[in-house]
């Protein structure tokens, strides 16, 4: 059993042999609510959150936001700010046999010292189904108190039994006041931060440490102590107590763009792709895929995404630009990147300036949908193959109307399964080709009516 003489939600910087030494970012971790920056969503003062917490009435929960967004530093408010213990895992080293030592150590605490216990799982969605079905009973009877935390939608990540159990509150990013706030008290803090430096930060510095950092406030506070690490190392007769644009970006170096390939990133940054091209914005466009190309994504994913859209969501108002998604592709797989990223380019471009129709693919939908429902339909005799002798004496293909033996090369023929007769799939736009398509359909109508008059 732990001492329980010692706080357990002690942080580096606090106590203990960490002390000064700890990395800036661990020092400044906000201790309240009231230093606490950010998530005004939940925390505010109407907040379900901060209302929880202030009626000590916590129950488990699942932080899911992006790196940097505080969902660690929350699980340490809470359990200080409720008398819980604190005691914190990563799901990826944690397994079966460290959850049963928790619960044990919680029913302990409780039992001979009235006190809650908050086990705070960071990454739980690295937590596998029998990992997360063995918290579920001491879940559920309260012996613990769970908060996980999580950059994955917990909602494909976390078993539905376990979802069930919890509350899942949404972190959001930082937004740049936030993290102004967070640097410049840094800067000032004697105690924990960089005050007893002196040093100062130029508006430019600041204002390119705010967007290299893109909401995480670890990496601007880490940034920040690069920075200063920099000045520390430069000779002596180049001393200096201001971070300059050029030390910061000596400091940082090249700050990753937020985008995990296999997380919500991928999905997000994807997806913001195909709708700015579906809305016809091709500068949007264009940022999204460079964005991922910078943050290591595939192009040939993003190309094959692009083919998709060209007859989805471009379809025939321009036939074209499936050719040309297809030609894009087949010049990045010739050539790679860097140059494959202006083909890249010009398809993009070429795609979102397209004009749109979804027309084909919702008549595919409509089709399959009837397929389902309609499965055994006979062919009509007439459009059955007749290549013997005795097919033909039974109807196969008698009375069929070949179209090249008619004016317009069309005539006036079912083609549709007799319970299917007058059933439209495809319903063409007014914009780009599909206008040309529709007046050919509405000509073939006309012919159709007057073949219906003699």
């Amino acid at each position: 059993m732990p001492d329980q003489s010692k706080d357990l939600f002690t942080l580096p910087g606090e106590d203990g042999p960490a002390g000064e030494f700890s990395p800036l970012a661990d020092r400044m971790r906000p201790r309240s609510l009231e230093e606490f920056e950010g998530q005004e969503q939940i925390l505010g003062p109407e907040g379900v959150l901060r209302r929880m917490i202030e009626s000590d009435r916590i129950a488990s929960m699942i932080f899911w936001g992006p790196p940097g967004s505080g969902k660690t530093t929350l699980g340490r408010i809470i359990a200080a700010g409720t008398g819980s213990r604190f005691i914190h895992h990563s799901a990826v080293t944690c397994g079966v046999a460290q959850v049963k030592e928790a619960v044990k150590e919680a029913e302990e605490s409780l039992r001979l010292y009235r006190r809650r216990t908050i086990l705070f799982l960071d990454e739980i969605h690295r937590f596998n189904k029998a990992q997360q079905d063995a918290l579920l009973p001491h879940v559920e009877n309260g012996t613990l108190t769970l908060i996980g935390a999580t950059t994955e939608n917990p909602s494909f990540e976390v078993n539905s039994a376990l979802l069930s159990r919890v509350r899942v509150f949404v972190l959001q990013r930082l937004e740049k006041e936030h993290l102004g706030r967070i640097v410049d008290r840094a800067l000032s803090d004697c105690e924990r931060g960089l005050g007893n430096r002196k040093l100062s930060l130029s508006e430019d510095a600041r204002d390119l440490l705010l967007r290299a950092c893109d909401g995480d406030a670890r990496a601007a506070l880490t940034g920040l102590e690069l920075s200063a690490l920099y000045l520390e190392k430069a000779p002596a007769r180049k001393k200096s107590r201001e971070i300059t644009v050029k030390v910061m970006k000596e400091a940082l170096q090249q700050r990753l763009l937020q985008y995990d390939r296999a997380g919500d990133q991928h999905y997000d940054v994807i997806s913001a792709f195909i709708k700015s091209l579906r809305g016809s914005d091709p500068d949007a466009a264009l940022y999204w895929m460079a964005r991922m190309l910078e943050a290591g994504e595939d192009p040939l994913f993003i190309l094959r995404r692009m083919m998709i859209f060209a007859a989805e969501d471009v379809g025939n108002a321009d036939p074209q630009a499936l050719s040309v998604a297809v030609a894009a592709f087949q010049a990045v797989s010739a050539i790679g990147l860097p140059e494959g990223a202006i083909p890249m380019s010009q398809a993009v471009t070429y795609l979102a300036t397209a004009p749109k129709s979804n027309a084909s693919y919702l008549a595919l939908k409509n089709a399959q949908a009837t397929a389902r429902e309609a499965l055994s339909e006979p062919v009509p005799l007439h459009l059955r193959n007749a290549p013997t002798k005795l097919m033909k004496a039974i109807g196969y293909g008698e009375g069929y109307k070949y179209p090249h033996d008619f004016p317009y090369h069309f005539t006036t023929q079912q083609y549709l399964p007799d319970a299917l007769k007058g059933k439209k799939f495809y319903e063409p736009t007014s914009l780009g080709f599909e206008k040309e398509i529709r007046r050919r359909i509405e000509f073939w109508k006309k012919l159709v009516e007057e073949e219906k008059k003699k």
